[in-house]
This record gives structure tokens, sequence and C-alpha cells, in this order.
């Protein structure tokens, strides 16, 4: 510990940043390896594809990743084809594990998903932000926890099991995940060794513990009268639940719904700091950006984890999340849910 503090005093030196300007010290050391810097990064140490739409990759992050709570979720950028895409991915490890284990699914179209779906492997290096979410296990654990998930939805309520588990929790657990099939249901053989009541259910095929989708019948069979419901998965899994939940959901997380309007384009964006002017399409600024060649920092692109504020100098936007037109002047946007409306001047 000692040596390691007095490393990170004499690469932070005046002199060595003098002797190293003007890139800092930063640049020279990721030549070596690429770990090696003050930014937020982790080396891909193992990769399973254990069902046919997903991949768990292991991270071994350095010393600038800070911890995360269970149910948290983080910011992965890895760079495809010279660009950097940025996406929000929930931990399926447990609170405190040295390593990061992330379980992506490979969704229809989704560039970065399928990328690493196709292409991860061990000595892969990701850039990493700091953990961001509320949906978290309280303090003091309730007695009886019934955990819902639904597809991809899994992993932040695995992080919560992985955590209870290391913890020795002694209440009472039960656990109920929706996928389309059997192959495609993560986990299966590490659930069924847990002390933990595990019932699956399968959308596209037979054979799971419970037909059909949730209702009242599933939650008598699983926990009737939890204590607390933790919830995460497509909308319509989390409106079923809180339908029959009214007063146990305690936490819920679920990607923001969202479609373009039938807005007028037509349009002019003014990207002021890159000095380039394009015609609105009508779809968000962000999508635009990227189609004019510039490369703004991004993270879930559903208008949750905020990594792509912007400053809107002047013109009317609409949040496609709320359907608000906001048409004040020196204000932050989200781009990736905002679209013009009428002429826009933004900081990019």
């Amino acid at each position: 510990m000692f040596t390691q503090t007095l490393t990170k005093k004499v690469l932070r030196s005046p002199l060595v940043d003098l002797l190293t300007g003007p890139h800092g010290v930063d640049r020279y050391t990721e030549l070596v390896d690429p770990t090696w810097t003050s930014d937020a990064r982790a080396r891909v140490v193992d990769v399973r594809r254990s069902t046919p739409r997903s991949v768990t990759l292991l991270l071994d992050p350095n010393s600038a990743v800070t911890g995360y709570r269970a149910g948290q979720h983080l910011n992965l950028t890895v760079e495809i084809d010279g660009r950097r895409h940025t996406r929000c991915y929930s931990p399926a490890s447990a609170e405190g594990s040295p390593l990061i284990e992330l379980t992506i699914g490979a969704h229809d179209g989704g560039l970065v998903s399928n990328h690493l779906f196709r292409h991860a492997r061990p000595g892969m290096v990701v850039d990493l932000s700091d953990p961001a979410g509320d949906f978290v296990l309280p303090d003091e654990r309730p007695r009886r926890i019934l955990f819902v998930s639904g597809g991809s939805g899994i992993t932040p309520v695995m992080s919560m099991l992985r955590t209870l588990q290391a913890e020795g929790f002694d209440g009472e657990i039960a656990f109920v995940h929706y996928a389309r099939t059997p192959d495609e249901a993560c986990y299966r053989a590490e659930l069924a060794a847990m002390d933990v009541r595990v019932l699956h259910g399968y959308t596209r095929a037979p054979g799971g513990e419970l037909d059909g989708r949730f209702g009242a019948e599933h939650l008598d069979v699983a926990m009737p009268d939890p204590d607390a419901v933790y919830v995460c998965g497509p909308p319509a899994l989390v409106e079923a639940v809180r339908e029959h939940c009214p007063d146990a959901l305690s936490e819920s997380f679920v990607p923001v719904p969202f479609v373009i309007p039938d807005a007028p384009s037509g349009g002019r964006i003014s990207f002021r700091d890159s000095g380039i002017d394009a015609e609105d399409d009508g779809r968000p600024l962000l999508d635009q950006a990227e189609d004019a060649g510039l490369n703004p920092t991004s993270g879930c692109r559903m208008g949750i984890c905020h990594t792509c504020t912007r400053r809107k100098h002047r013109g009317a936007v609409r949040n496609l999340t709320t359907g608000a037109v906001s048409t004040a002047d020196e204000e932050d946007v989200q781009i990736c849910v905002s679209v013009p409306v009428g002429d826009v001047e933004i900081a990019l």
C-alpha cells in the first residue's frame, strides 16, 4: 500500500508532469499497459458465451474504478471501427467483488451488444464510468424479499442476490425470472445450486415452473405477501408487478421507452463548437450529431444516465421521454432523447 501511494505521488508530481508535457504521464504509461492511467478502465480477463444470445465479460478494473452498490449500472465505452461507443450495463457481480461481471444480451440491431457478443476477447480494454442509479437494496435488509426479472434485467438482480448470499443473509428469498426459452435463461445452473426459491417462466417455450406472464397466480406460487419486491425488466413486466404488489414494491428499474414523435423537421442544427450545420431530419440530436461526423460521449441512449447532456444555446427541443417542449436558451439537455423543434444551436 505504501509503495502504491508513493508511486502515485511520484507520477502526479509537477516534475514528472513537466517532463511528460504536453500530454501528461498517462499518455506514456498507457503505451506500456492501457490500464496504467488515471482514467477508469478495465481489462477483460474472461469471456463466456453460455447462452445463444448473451456474452459474459469478467473485467479486472484499474484503481480509478470506484466501487458500486448491487443494482447500480456503469457506462462501458468500447471502440468500434475507429469510433467510441458507450452503453449502460449493470454488473451481475456482488458488491465488493475484485472483478466486475457483465452479462450483455445481444439485441437485434444493437451495435455495441452485438460487437461484444461476437468480438469480445481476453485482453480487450474498455473504459468505465462511475456507478449510478438508485435501484439498490436498503441498508436494513427486509426479511422476505421477492426478486422478479425479465431478459437482461437479471443482471442487477443477480448482483443483489449474490451480495445477500455473501453477507450470509438468513431471511427468505424468492426469485422469478422470465426468458424466451430455457437456453436463453442466464445463470440457471448457479441459481439451481442456491438456497433460494427460483421459478422460471418461458414466454416462447414450455418447461418452466410458471406458465404465462406475471400475475396473481405467479405471486402466490413465488411468495405471497413479501416484505419487499425488486423488479427489473421490460415495461410490461414492471407494470404487472406494480399492479399486483402495490404495497410491497420497493424498487423497480426499466429502460424508459420512447418513440420519435411525428413532428415536422426541416430546421437547421448548428453544432457550434465544431462549426458544422446540418438539416434536421427529426431524429434525436445524438444520432444526427454522429451522422455529421461528431463523436459525443453518450451512455444509455435512453435518457437515464445523463452522460450525453450538452448545453443548448438557443432553439426548442422536444424530450422524447416526457413529450415536453423546452424553448429556454442556455439550458442543458440530454441529446439522446431530445429532438429539434425548428432551428437549434447546440454545444458540440
